[in-house]
């Protein structure tokens, strides 16, 4: 058992490894323990994770701000249509190429992104975010994006294996699952890596990292690709879950709600992504349900559960100004404290001072140093008037 604690302790990939493999199980549990309404939910925090992740990494560890990252989700959902409608490639390949073709998009966006800084990146993704969904009411492009309303999506079918009778919603779910499982581990391990450390570093102080041979440049570019391909797998996996790819999916509202939720989660935390994700998901979903069984009026019920959304909010906001996971670490870290206090307050034999009435020696506390000192006054008194005795006397 210690040679594992110890493996797990030194390597960093075998930790995440064995994450990995827990997380599977337990999603894997979980989902055959509910039904298929709950198994969608699970599917949407899983795509929305995908995103969120990789929009912590290029924002909370990286500094850049994106509010474009619904677009690319956009990217990601559209290009597993067309795959799926025109060539119907397998499924895995279809995920491979939605993140693919993102991936060339980040590359266009973060060489824009490279020379920009604060509120003008800012601006500049945000037209992205509300522009390129509106490419689908092009009329050039009408035919092959299917317009306003979008393009539909022939939905997965689970393997004969596991039965006829198998739902589609578990297995849009396991899906969903594994894409979110792969995308934190290889970014778990790329943040703990050289692309990682030369992130923080620019993002702490771009200057220094430049005059220590970083390159800032491109250094931001990839961040914005590795992002950007994060968010359109997230955005291919919501295509097959909602069997669906149409501008309406993909408002400007998405993209703040991915901000808000690296934010409430905790900036730079690939768990705090996680969170962010569940609360997307479920803070909506309580807020409805308790309107709707509230037996308000048509008016007041309708705006309540945004009202309500706002102010779990601002609540978590507040109580937690590192994120979820910041607080959760802090309460972790407020607890050991507390346990080791209590532990040194125990009463007990902790090392307590030796004593030898052999001779005329003294233990103090300040330590040996003064015991040594106080041995040699008692030799010293014996001695003349003058000497080392009569000297610490004075």
């Amino acid at each position: 058992m210690d040679t594992v604690l110890n493996l797990l302790r030194r390597s960093t990939l075998t930790r995440h490894t064995a994450g990995a493999l827990a997380a599977l199980a337990a999603l894997y549990v979980l989902t055959t323990a509910v039904g298929p309404y709950r198994d969608l939910q699970i599917a949407q925090v899983a795509y929305l994770t995908c995103a969120v992740a990789g929009l912590t990494v290029l924002t909370g560890l990286g500094g850049q701000i994106s509010l474009g990252h619904g677009a690319f989700m956009a990217v990601g959902a559209y290009t597993a249509a067309l795959v799926i409608g025109h060539w119907g490639w397998p499924l895995a390949a279809v995920l491979a190429a939605a993140a693919g073709v993102t991936a060339v998009a980040g590359v266009l966006v973060g060489a824009v992104a490279a020379r920009l800084h604060g509120p003008y990146l800012a601006g500049a993704t945000l037209a992205f975010a509300v522009g390129l969904p509106g490419l689908a009411n092009y009329e050039p492009l009408t035919d092959l994006l299917g317009g306003q309303n979008g393009l539909t999506l022939v939905p997965p079918v689970p393997p004969e294996a596991l039965g006829e009778t198998f739902p589609l919603e578990r297995w849009q779910a396991w899906i969903s699952c594994l894409g979110a499982v792969v995308t934190l581990f290889l970014l778990a391990n790329l943040t703990r890596g050289r692309f990682g450390r030369t992130l923080r570093a620019s993002r702490d102080d771009e200057i220094a990292a430049a005059l220590s041979g970083v390159r800032v440049a491109r250094l931001r570019i990839a961040a914005t690709v590795v992002s950007a391909a994060c968010a359109g797998l997230g955005g291919g996996l919501l295509a097959v879950v909602a069997t669906l790819a149409a501008p309406g999916a993909f408002p400007l509202t998405l993209s703040l709600q991915l901000i808000a939720a690296i934010i409430i989660g905790g900036l730079g935390s690939l768990a705090g992504a996680v969170w962010g994700a569940l609360i997307l998901v479920y803070v909506p979903t309580w807020a409805s349900d308790l309107t709707s069984s509230s037996g308000l009026s048509h008016n007041i019920a309708s705006n309540l559960p945004l009202a309500v959304y706002g102010l779990v909010l601002i609540v978590v906001t507040l109580a937690f100004p590192r994120g979820l996971q910041g607080g959760l670490r802090g309460i972790g870290g407020a607890v050991r404290r507390r346990a080791h206090a209590w532990r040194d307050r125990a009463p007990g034999p902790r090392g307590s001072a030796s004593t030898d009435t052999s001779g005329p020696t003294t233990t103090h506390p300040g330590g040996a140093d003064e015991a040594i000192a106080d041995q040699g006054a008692r030799r010293d008194d014996r001695g003349e008037p003058g000497d080392r005795g009569e000297r610490l006397r004075r």
